[in-house]
Formats: C-alpha cells, sequence, structure tokens
C-alpha cells in the first residue's frame, strides 16, 4: 500500500478542525496554552496511557470517557499538568463540561489532557476565559496553532498527515504530538492525537493503536522517565466514505500499517526533539532469538546514559553498546555480536564476534557528528529485529531540568 506525506496534521482528514490560543494558564502571552480538535461527526475512539502508578486526572477522566469507544473533541492545556491535585478530577471534568457546551456535544465524547508542572494549583477560570475564542478560531488550517499550545519543553512542533486507501477510497491520517522530556514511554507517548476519516470499529481502532504502540513510541527514549500524564488517543470518524473496516483482513492491515507509518514519523520527532538533545540516535537490532529479546536490547542501548554520553562526544565507544546488550533483559550469544556506526558521512565498523576491530578514530569522529547515527548491532541468533529511537545526552539537559518549575 502507498502512504502519501501529505500538508497538515489533525486537520487533514475530513470533518475535522483545530485551533490553539493563550488562555492564560501560562503567564508568557507569547505562548498557546489551550488546544481544540473537533470533528463534526462522532467518531470510533480508544486510547492508551501510561503505565504510572501516578496518573494525571485527565487519565482517569479520559479511560471513563472513552469506556464506550466514542469522542468527538479533544481539549488539550500546556503549562499545568493537572496531577497530584486534591481538585484535579473536578477540573478535568470542568474542561469537558465547558467544550461540550461550546460545541453542543456531550461531555463525555471529550477527551481532555493536561501538560507541565506536576502538583501546581489549578483552576478552570482560564480555561472558561479562553473557550469561546478556542470555539470560534476552529478551521482547517488551525493545527499549526493546535500542535503550539500543547509543547512545554518542546523546540519543535510534532506534526504528521497522510493519505493512504481503504477500499479503493482515499484516506487520511493526520497526528500532533508534544514531547521533550520525561520521556521514556511504557505504554505510548507523552501526549498524542491521531485523528483519521477511515471508517473502523472501536475493539478494532484500539487493536491497531495497541499494536502500533508498541513499535513506535514504546521504542522511544529520552532520558528513562516514564511521565505521569502519557497518553495518545486516536479519533476515527468515517468520513472519507471508505467501507468500513469490521474485521481483520486486507482494510485492516492497511489502516494499521498508515497508524503505524505516522506514529514512527511523531516518535522520531519526539527523540530528535529530546531536552537539550544534539543528535538522533537509531539503534536498530538484528539476528535476535525473538522480537521481545530484539526490542529489549535495542531500548536497553538507546537508554544507556554512558552511551548518551558517548555520541554527544562523538566517541566511538562500542564498548558502552556491548555494556547495554549485556545487562539487557534477553538472551544473547556475546561472542557473535558485530556492531557499527553510520551516518550520511559514512559508516565505521567497530566491533565483530564480540570483540573490537582496528578501525579509523578519524573516521569515526566524521560519522558521529552528524546529527543522526543508526547504531547497527547484529546479534547472530536468529531472524527478529527491532528498533529503537533516543538521543544524546548533553549538559542542556541538566540545565533545563535543573530549574523547570522555577
Amino acid at each position: 500500500m502507498e502512504i502519501k506525506l501529505i500538508a497538515g496534521s489533525v486537520s487533514a482528514p475530513k470533518g475535522f478542525t483545530a485551533s490553539g490560543v493563550h488562555c492564560g494558564i501560562r503567564k508568557n502571552r507569547t505562548k498557546r496554552d489551550l488546544a481544540l480538535i473537533y470533528s463534526q461527526q462522532p467518531c470510533a475512539a480508544a486510547a492508551v496511557y501510561t503505565t504510572n502508578k501516578v496518573k494525571g486526572a485527565p487519565i482517569l477522566v479520559d479511560q471513563k470517557n472513552l469506556a464506550d469507544g466514542k469522542a468527538q473533541a479533544v481539549i488539550c492545556n500546556s503549562g499545568n499538568a493537572n496531577t497530584c491535585n486534591a481538585n484535579g478530577i473536578e477540573i478535568a471534568e470542568g474542561m469537558c463540561e465547558l467544550v461540550g457546551k461550546a460545541l453542543n456535544i456531550d461531555p463525555t465524547d471529550v477527551v481532555v489532557a493536561s501538560t507541565g508542572v506536576i502538583g501546581q494549583p489549578m483552576t478552570l477560570d482560564p480555561i472558561a476565559a479562553g473557550i469561546p475564542q478556542l470555539v470560534q478560531e476552529l478551521a482547517k488550517d488551525g493545527d499549526t496553532n493546535a500542535s503550539e499550545a500543547i509543547m512545554t519543553t518542546d523546540t519543535i512542533k510534532k506534526e504528521v498527515a497522510v493519505s493512504f486507501q481503504i477500499g479503493g477510497v482515499e484516506c487520511k491520517m493526520g497526528a500532533i504530538a508534544k514531547g521533550s522530556g520525561m520521556i521514556h514511554p511504557n505504554m505510548a507517548t507523552m501526549l498524542g492525537f491521531v485523528t483519521t476519516d477511515a471508517a473502523i470499529t472501536p475493539a478494532l481502532l484500539q487493536k491497531a493503536l495497541t499494536a502500533s504502540v508498541g513499535d513506535t513510541y514504546n521504542m522511544v527514549s529520552v532520558d528513562g522517565d516514564t511521565s505521569t500524564n502519557d497518553t495518545v488517543a486516536v479519533l476515527a470518524n468515517g468520513m472519507s466514505g471508505a467501507p468500513l473496516i469490521e474485521a481483520e483482513g486486507p482494510d485492516f492491515d492497511a489502516f494499521c500499517q498508515a497508524l503505524t507509518f505516522v506514529n514512527e514519523k511523531i516518535a522520531r520527532l519526539m527523540a530528535m526533539d529530546g531536552e537539550g538533545a544534539t543528535k538522533l540516535l537509531v539503534v536498530k537490532v538484528s539476528g535476535a532469538v525473538d522480537t521481545a529479546a530484539a526490542k529489549s536490547i535495542a531500548k536497553s542501548v538507546c537508554c544507556s546514559s554512558l552511551f548518551k554520553a558517548a555520541m554527544f562526544g562523538a566517541d566511538a565507544n562500542w564498548g558502552r553498546v556491548l555494556c547495554a546488550i549485556g545487562y539487557a533483559d534477553a538472551p544473547v550469544d556475546v561472542t557473535k555480536v558485530a556492531v557499527s556506526f553510520a551516518s550520511k558521512a559514512g559508516r565505521v565498523d567497530v566491533c565483530q564476534n564480540g570483540a573490537g576491530i582496528p578501525f579509523s578514530e578519524e573516521i569515526a569522529k566524521t560519522v558521529l557528528t552528524e546529527k543522526e547515527i543508526d547504531v547497527i548491532i547484529t546479534l547472530g541468533d536468529g531472524e527478529a529485529c527491532a528498533t529503537a529511537y533516543g538521543c544524546d545526552l548533553t549538559y542542556d539537559y541538566v540545565k533545563i531540568n535543573g530549574d523547570y518549575r522555577t
């Protein structure tokens, strides 16, 4: 199936509009802090959430609202995570009520999300004041403002849109997300919202999302911290006119392929925009005994602070790769392991059969100075493979998080 990148993001599919405004949650009036996504028609909906035992109040509300597999709008604020607040549920439900009233839809058909500082007092006042403008500015080109409004320490917007076909009918899918720090998902991403005009049942939508997450967002790590508010939600309104996907088969496979394509694009953007990061690290593992082993090893290397620091310094310290492979929760014969580093500047082989081989440090330095680096690991134990996405560890990560709250 051909998947084509197109302009826009969550407003690209038929029937969806979006907006983003500054309502006053953030003191900086130049930063938007409230986003809205709206579908003309009710949608099949699915979501996945953080596995952190400390969960933001919006997650608890969403789990209740999405129990019937339906939604029609998404409201999200930045600047305050609405987590560990005594009135958190009241705030989250209040946001749904405000949107429901303004759009004349059932408040339980609203997905609510928040991101920002944990444990800060929160009030509905700025949100209530911002809702009229937010609704008024809903537009097909409003997705860029929505994308901006959910950012915290992000330096780039995470947005993508594609077209694909279901049953010979063109469908579109778009996504926005935020995520720069506190990223070590164990279910999904920090905050991600996907829209599509394809038609699919809620049960199959949930199945597609859960499977896609395992190969995309769950393979990203910036700093090893799993957030309290991680949520990714998908809304499908069926307005493309494509046949309803109500059973597994070619159409379901095509939908899953498009969803994973979109989610992988966002996952790479998150890793690339890790707090303080200067390089995207793509760890590619092949030859594992099974997929679980491949994923475990790829993530272990991607999460190694020592390895990440070496990549910041463009130091081809392959021993740190072997070390991370060795403590991964996966069977591996270290005497078969080969490691190479590659970028657009070239490729350098540094390890074969679990031992170092001669290589040019000068060439290695050139390869590792690029902005995107592939870490190629061949295990020789089987045929399974996996890819993880991460970034280097820099001085700026500590600077950003040293005074994040203040």
